[in-house]
This record gives structure tokens, C-alpha cells and sequence, in this order.
């Protein structure tokens, strides 16, 4: 977004938003493929080693149903994880995340792989986390050892097939576009119906990378304001590396330039989304 906002002055914010003028669209998103950070070593089995009985998908959507989280503990340990790791990235970034996290897309891949890690001490300190949130970990799987092996997304469309497609069908890396289409499901054009760690994605057209995602986080891990917060990345910014920022929803809600109000008013925001993983 080419906006100067500093979220974390709420009165800051408010002028800033309310007042500044977006040139030439919010760039959050942009292409290229992120630096890899380190995953903590892990025995990882192929996506072949999952029974086939089991390789189903109900919701036909592509996604094995094997890889979904189907403990309601899981679902909120995954979505908190998602959340507190993105906004830590806006307070406090570890230099590995800094750069790894280059646009929109890799915001949400960054926090959507590491909140399926094992998350001991070793792994906080090489993310440079700034505390221990006491959040439990996903049960039902460690990644990489997950029926997708290293996959992460699915990068394809059509129905789930054998396992042995897995290396073709699913990748570690996906676009905003990827993201919307093929990893999460709709939810609402309300941003009232928004959940932590759901996505809202807009499309803004001319733009290089017209699909832009941002993470819902909800209230806040690292403030007591009782507001709903939003993380997105910026994307380049006029040629210049951007930034990670978090914004609040009801002023997003007044941004100056409408196109960026997530409102079903506005035929450029596509909605809220959830993850695939979470069907």
C-alpha cells in the first residue's frame, strides 16, 4: 500500500490514513520468488507414505483432507500462530524474515509455514521472536512431515489426484493470486464476518500484480487497544523495498482512496477468505 501510516500511533494513524492520498494504487504485492528461511530439521516422509484410503477430499476443492485441521484446538493454535507471526514481523522483523518477507503473498507464507513447525526454543531464537506467545502447537501433524511433504499450497487447479502428483500439484511457494484461487475458500464481502486469520484480498486492475492479500489478525498480541487489526505487506513502494504495516479495520474502512475500503460496496475488494486447511 503506498501510504505512510504508522499503526502504531493510532492518532498517527488516524490523520495518516484519512489524509494521505495513495499514488497510483497500493502496490502490496509483487513478483519474484522469497529467500527460503530455515525450517528446524525434521524427518520428512513424501505425500506417497499417506495411506490412499485416506488421500479423500471432500469439499472437492484439491485439497487432501488428510492435511486439514479438523481439532478444533489445532484450527485455533494454527490461526493464532498465523497471526501473532505476522504482526511480529511489524514489530519486531528477525533479519531472516526480513528477508524472506519481500511482498504481500510471502507474509502469509512466511506465518501460514511457520505456524505448522514444531515451535521449540531453538526455532524462536533463530526467528528472533521477541517473546514466547504460550500458544500450543498443531497435533496433528509437524511440518515438513505432513502429507505434502515440502508442499505448502496447492499450485494447479482441478480435483485431487494420487499422492504421487503431489510435487506437481502443491509447491512452497504461491502468488496472491494462488493463494485466492487454489489454497482458500470464501467466506463473506463483509469484513464483519472476518475471523482471525482469514484473508481479505482485493484486485485492483493495472496494476503489475493486481491481487493483493492482507491477514486478518483480530485483537492485537502485542497491544491492549481493543480494536481489529489487519497485517499486509506493501509490496515495492515506487521502487523502493516496502514495508510490513498493521492498520486498523474501521479506518480501513475510511481510507481516502475507496478502492482499498474492504466494503461489498467496493467491486475491487473479493472478500474474506479462509484456508483450505481449515475446511
Amino acid at each position: 500500500m503506498r501510504h505512510d501510516l504508522n499503526s502504531r500511533s493510532p492518532v498517527l494513524l488516524s490523520v495518516a490514513i484519512l489524509f494521505t492520498l495513495v499514488a497510483g494504487g497500493m502496490d502490496l504485492s509483487r513478483g519474484g520468488r522469497s529467500v527460503q528461511a530455515p525450517v528446524m530439521p525434521a524427518k520428512s516422509r513424501s505425500a506417497s507414505s499417506v495411506p490412499r484410503e485416506t488421500w479423500t477430499d471432500r469439499w472437492g476443492d484439491g485439497f487432501p483432507d488428510a492435511a486439514r485441521l479438523d481439532q478444533k484446538q489445532d484450527r485455533e493454535n494454527f490461526v493464532r500462530w498465523v497471526t501473532f507471526l505476522a504482526e511480529a514481523q511489524f514489530y519486531q522483523p528477525g533479519p531472516g524474515a526480513h528477508e524472506e518477507i519481500d511482498d504481500c503473498a510471502a507474509l502469509v507464507r512466511f506465518a501460514f509455514r511457520n505456524a505448522l513447525v514444531a515451535h521449540t526454543a531453538a526455532w524462536r531464537r533463530a526467528l528472533g521472536l521477541p517473546f514466547d506467545p504460550g500458544i500450543g502447537d498443531v497435533a496433528k501433524f509437524v511440518y515438513p512431515e505432513w502429507p505434502l511433504g515440502r508442499g505448502l499450497f496447492r499450485v494447479q487447479p482441478g480435483l485431487l489426484q494420487s499422492p504421487d502428483r503431489v510435487g506437481k500439484d502443491f509447491a512452497e511457494f504461491a502468488d496472491s493470486a494462488t493463494l485466492l484461487r487454489y489454497n482458500s475458500f470464501f467466506i463473506s464481502r463483509q469484513v464483519g464476518a472476518a475471523r482471525r486469520g482469514d484473508l481479505l484480498f482485493f484486485y485492483q486492475p493495472g496494476q503489475r500484480q493486481p491481487y493483493h492479500a492482507m491477514i486478518f489478525v483480530g485483537p492485537s498480541s502485542f497491544q491492549s487497544r481493543g480494536h481489529q487489526w489487519i497485517v499486509y505487506h506493501t509490496g515495492d513502494l515506487n521502487g523502493h523495498r516496502g514495508e510490513i504495516r498493521e492498520v486498523d479495520a474501521a479506518l480501513l474502512m475510511r481510507h481516502p482512496d475507496s478502492h482499498w475500503h474492504p466494503a461489498a460496496a467496493n467491486p475491487r475488494f473479493l472478500g474474506v477468505y479462509r484456508f483450505d486447511l481449515l475446511r
